[in-house]
């Protein structure tokens, strides 16, 4: 057992009660726990400030002084002490409002002592609330540059702070044991990256030097952290092409040229024949398709997915295509089921609401072969429906599928069938090659001819009128609208507008036109009804939740009213936006708000009304939200956790970190069981030591056993 093993409870400071504390509250088990449980963010205590010299801008600092008086103000949930401290020059206060008898006791006039804290400048003033205090020793001199660590609120009620594990951290630099701590890097990847040592990096992060060492520390231990999550996903990805088997569609038949040739409702862009050409690369290797299918809404992925599925048919092999609802599986159904009548293939449509006769049917027709492709939701992976040769599985909108329900797709064949995941939420490139880095990506950039771009705009409860006016106009034009609502009911605690008062307030102003309504809390049949009310053109206006933000395709609908806008994802409002455009006619997204939002919030709105790329909006939505709160990312497979590391910002240590990776799989194959004539030398080799292997090989087992391994299924 290496020095990093120990169990925490042997570090000075620690003990078995404090120790159980640490793993139950912070997950700090051993040394290395302790040692990469990083700082959030640094303050420089490397200097005193005088009075004089302070900013509204500045961080925490700190000032050596005395306290002049004392005085308690106000009564009850008011009271506060106000303290008078002086540097010797100038005076400023100090402000506590809690703990206030015990407080006014404990520091005494004429003493030296050193405050530290954020200084707020109010009334021409400078103040500090809540300083920390401590006695002024001359013979301790500043500490220079101290971590701040992220603590829970049981932790600090306990009687501990952050500044208790920059002890513990500061006990732990000092033992002789860290200067023997391994370095968990290869020294050829340290060397040819230009990387900390690991023991400095280690040390810096916690107490830097100074900002220019610290910089490079969190450098080296992203790269660290990225490096290792990109080589597990790679050697997975390797180790699955080569166990995994797959069917081989070796020609292209009559159903898709027939398709290609006669039937093909528009010309394909060049996007879409790439992608094709892609798929089509993948099916006729042996080896099992796992491909993200990265496309805009419009951009065409539902006739990728179809022709996709023309090659299963066309090599004597069946299809599906999962969707997470109903609607959406629907959808997909009654835009599949009369392409494939022309060509003369039976597609089906199995969801929950499928009758029992019609049911019976369908699964007789799946293990029989006469169904050739088949459309549905989850009820598409129940142990009764049975194919007679499943070759392509295609899930829709992967993200709303848990990995385990997609994993029991892999059972309706003996050789699991190829797999085309599909996204219409844009995803930035760095989650992409975490997320979904064992899968080949395809990406559909190019939109249809003829799509005319919609007009965004940002208007204002003032607004009301004018907005009003719009929906108006294109209304008497014959044309559809959508009203979406961030709530069903009125919540008294949420300042927030609701679906059940805004279809009365559209009833009301707009009482010529018929108004359906759709949210969570309907049946599906219900649900369905309202939805067919509007597809077919009978209701004029769908007010609703955000449960049309996939699977509604209704050409005619021209505008996308979005209330109290400040409240959505902007990935959320790109999809709820991609409702209308659909036809031929101009169309709107308006995005409702109150006046008084906030400056992020106005930026990120704007962000809607300048561009109407999914990409950047996406990359926007991941800068201003993070990774882990994007629509999606949760199911989606972001369980790593990231201790330094921001997907976000690090997109060029992500890129340095995979190539790296890349270079020790091509030079050691051995690591991921394939053969030395299937590696990738786009990125070129770096081999590295046999000791260096162990040190890849261990820091894999360390990072990645304790975690269910769902890479090898798409």
């Amino acid at each position: 057992m290496g020095f990093l093993d120990n169990d925490i409870k042997f570090l000075k400071g620690v003990g078995s009660a404090r120790a159980a504390l640490l793993d139950s509250e912070l997950e700090i088990r051993t040394f290395r726990d302790l040692l990469y449980y990083f700082p959030f963010r640094h303050i420089d205590r490397s200097r005193f400030y005088k009075i004089r010299e302070l900013r509204e801008d500045m961080p925490y600092v700190q000032i050596k002084g005395r306290f002049i008086s004392f005085a308690i103000e106000g009564e009850g949930a008011r009271k506060r002490l106000v303290g008078l401290f002086s540097d010797g020059e100038k005076l400023m206060q100090t402000v506590w409002f809690s703990k206030v008898n015990t407080l006014k006791d404990a520091y005494r006039p004429g003493v030296d002592y050193v405050i530290f804290g954020k200084p707020t400048f109010f009334r021409n003033d400078f103040s500090m609330s809540h300083p920390e205090v401590s006695k002024f020793d001359s013979n301790k001199p500043p500490t220079g540059w101290q971590g701040v660590y992220n603590v829970t609120d049981k932790f600090r009620r306990s009687g501990y702070s952050p500044k208790y594990l920059s002890g513990l951290v500061s006990n732990l630099l000092a033992q002789p044991g860290f200067n023997t701590i391994p370095e968990t890097l290869p020294t050829e990847i340290v060397d040819a990256y230009h990387l900390l040592p690991l023991q400095e990096a280690l040390r810096n992060l916690h107490f830097p030097a100074d900002t220019a060492l610290l910089q490079k520390a969190r450098e080296r231990m992203k790269f660290e952290e990225l490096f290792y999550l990109q080589l597990h996903i790679l050697r997975f990805a390797r180790t699955v092409s080569r166990k995994i088997k797959g069917l081989i569609f070796g020609h292209i038949g009559d159903y898709f040229n027939k398709f290609y040739h006669e039937c093909l409702p528009f010309e394909l862009t060049g996007a879409q024949k790439r992608v094709l050409r892609e798929i089509r690369g993948d099916m006729r290797t042996g080896r099992q398709m796992n491909r993200l299918l990265q496309g805009d809404v419009g951009s065409g992925k539902t006739m990728v997915a179809f022709m996709s599925m023309l090659m299963a048919t066309d090599n004597n092999f069946q299809a599906a295509l999962m969707a997470p609802t109903e609607i959406l599986a629907t959808q997909h159904f009654e835009t599949l089921q009369p392409w494939g009548a022309k060509i003369g293939i039976n597609v089906r449509l199995l969801t929950g609401s499928t009758r029992a006769k019609e049911r019976r049917e369908i699964h007789a027709g799946l293990t029989d072969g006469s169904v050739q492709m088949i459309v549905g939701t989850h009820a598409l992976i129940e142990d009764n429906v049975q194919f007679k040769n499943l070759g392509l599985t295609v899930i829709d909108e992967q993200h709303r599928f848990g990995v385990a329900q997609r994993a029991r797709m892999w059972a309706k064949n003996t050789t699991p069938p190829h797999v085309l995941v599909m996204t219409a939420t844009p995803i930035p490139r760095t989650l992409a090659m975490t997320v979904y880095g064992d899968l080949d990506v395809s990406v559909i950039d190019e939109l249809p001819p003829g799509r005319k771009p919609i007009t965004t705009i940002l208007r204002y409860d003032e607004n009301r009128m004018e907005v009003n006016r719009l929906l108006g106009q294109e209304l008497a034009a014959g044309r559809q609208v959508y009203v979406v609502y961030p709530l069903i009911s009125e919540n008294p605690k949420l300042e927030l507008k609701s679906v059940e008062t805004g279809y009365e307030r559209i009833c009301g102003i707009f009482p010529q036109y018929k108004v359906c309504c759709v949210h969570g809390r309907m049946s599906p049949d219900v649900k369905d009804a309202q939805m067919q009310k509007f597809i077919s053109g009978e209701a004029r206006i769908l007010v609703a939740t955000t449960v049309i933000e996939v699977g509604v395709n209704v050409p005619n609908a021209s505008v996308m009213l979005i209330e109290n806008a400040e409240r959505f994802g902007l990935s959320q409002l790109h999809q709820l936006r991609g409702r209308v455009g659909r036809g031929a006619d101009k169309s709107y997204c308006i995005l409702m708000t109150k006046q008084n939002i906030g400056a992020d919030t106005r930026k990120r709105l704007g962000i809607m009304t300048e561009t109407t790329d999914g990409f950047l909006i996406s990359e926007a939505d991941m800068r201003l939200r993070g990774p882990g709160d994007m629509e999606g990312t949760q199911q989606s497979g972001l369980a790593f956790a990231l201790n330094i590391a921001n997907l976000a910002t690090d997109g060029q240590i992500l890129n340095y970190a995979r190539q790296a990776a890349l270079k020790v799989l091509n030079a050691h194959p051995e690591l991921t069981e394939s053969q030395a004539n299937e590696i990738d030398l786009s990125e070129g080799k770096l081999p590295v030591s046999q000791t260096s292997i162990n040190t890849l090989k261990h820091e894999l087992r360390y990072r990645f056993m304790k975690k269910v391994d769902w890479s090898q299924i798409s």
